[in-house]
């Protein structure tokens, strides 16, 4: 089966996060497996929050990614986000880039390899999760040991010559702010404003932004390299200002009681991503100091992570990427999060390589094209080639 139909037939699986009900599209997959000889078990909380695994003892290497997808909202898009429409040259939909395309590209390159007489020389992980943090997914099978650590590639949407293999910390949290409640005409004279407080609190976490942090000269050309590649993927004008400093994010916010009324109870949540050189302990000992009238919940917490540039996973998928599309190809590192993180608290030499259009990820008109899906499942066929020789030349 050509990639684009494997990746057309994910796409109109319904798999948004949340619910995050994934039942569905891993039965394909477990199906799909099925007929080229792959055993495979799934495992999950319940709940369709289904994942699937395929180990291959003592294998050296694991492909992996999500198949569930964020929300997508019909009336805003020029194809049903989840027609799998394929045309133009592109596969149409929620989850083309994110992730399915390059869910469908590992199946195909199993494929290949299969119809060539070839054992798949890899284990395989399809999760549920990674969109809300992946407590039902990647971090639910590394926490019941289904999964040995190894050099893994995660099929995430990448640009087409640079392969990810670093990702900035990340940090949640939630604050509530309490005030003293009066009638609004009297207010500033009068009571205390938990919405104000949390204003006031807003305008100290805009300041974390200019801060700058101590890297090796290692680091800081990599970060260059990476802002310069991102920035032309992205065309953001200031991407130089992300991957080395601290971003912030209140994404969600309440509060008041009524408007004439000062308002008792204001609560948000942050999230921060965390560049390499940052200390989360120092940047949460500096909110919790500026958050008067304020509880503050820490909800998730990572530091930046980073597999090395010159391990043989790396080195391995550069190479094949080049045989591929020629040209300059280095691995780069990123400000989103993913299950990459996850993996390599449990030892895994982790990076993300795959198809996608990345401007249109989690956006209207999602898509990935026909070339992109072709050459992720060839380069994935290539790695595996690789790590199938006894002596890999990595």
């Amino acid at each position: 089966m050509h990639v684009s139909r494997i990746c057309s037939d994910l796409v109109r699986i319904r798999s948004e996060n949340p619910p995050g009900k994934t039942d569905e599209a891993i039965e394909y997959i477990r199906a799909f497996l099925e007929g080229l000889g792959i055993r495979s078990s799934i495992y999950g909380s319940g709940d369709g929050l289904d994942n699937l695994v395929a180990v291959r003892k003592d294998s050296r290497l694991m492909f992996a990614g999500h198949v569930d997808v964020v929300p997508a909202l019909d009336h805003t898009w020029n194809r049903p986000p989840f027609s799998g429409i394929i045309e133009e040259g592109f596969v149409w939909g929620r989850g083309a880039t994110d992730m399915k395309g390059g869910c469908a590209a590992i199946l195909s390159a199993c494929e290949m390899l299969a119809d060539a007489g070839k054992e798949i020389p890899a284990s395989l992980a399809f999760v549920c999760d990674e969109e809300e943090g992946g407590v039902h997914g990647m971090r639910y099978l590394l926490s019941k040991s289904l999964l040995a650590p190894c050099d893994c590639v995660i099929a995430e949407p990448t640009p087409a010559r640079h392969p990810t293999i670093g990702q900035k910390g990340l940090c949640r949290a939630s604050f509530v702010f309490e005030g003293v409640s009066a009638h609004g005409s009297l207010y500033p004279a009068v009571g205390v404003s938990a919405i104000m407080e949390a204003a006031a609190f807003l305008s100290f976490v805009r300041t974390l932004h200019d801060d700058e942090y101590p890297v090796d000269e290692t680091m800081r050309e990599i970060l260059a390299c990476s802002s310069k590649v991102l920035g032309e993927e992205f065309g953001i004008e200031k991407v130089r200002e992300v991957l080395p400093k601290l971003t912030y994010n209140p994404g969600i916010i309440r509060g008041g009681e009524k408007s004439n009324v000062v308002a008792q109870h204001c609560e948000f949540d942050l999230e921060m991503r965390i560049p390499w050189g940052c200390s989360i302990a120092d940047i949460l000992d500096r909110l919790s100091a500026h958050a008067n009238h304020a509880t503050m919940t820490v909800t998730e917490s990572n530091n930046p992570t980073i597999t090395d540039p010159a391990s043989p996973l790396v080195a391995t998928t550069c190479r094949e990427v080049e045989r591929v599309y020629g040209g300059p190809v280095f691995p780069i590192v990123q400000w989103a999060a993913s299950d990459a993180r996850h993996l390599r608290k449990y030892g895994f030499s982790v990076l993300e390589y795959g198809p996608g259009e990345i401007a249109s990820l989690h956006a209207v008109n999602e898509r990935v094209s026909i070339t992109s899906l072709e050459n992720a499942t060839d380069i994935y066929c290539g790695i595996m080639k690789k790590y199938a020789e006894p002596s890999p030349q990595n």
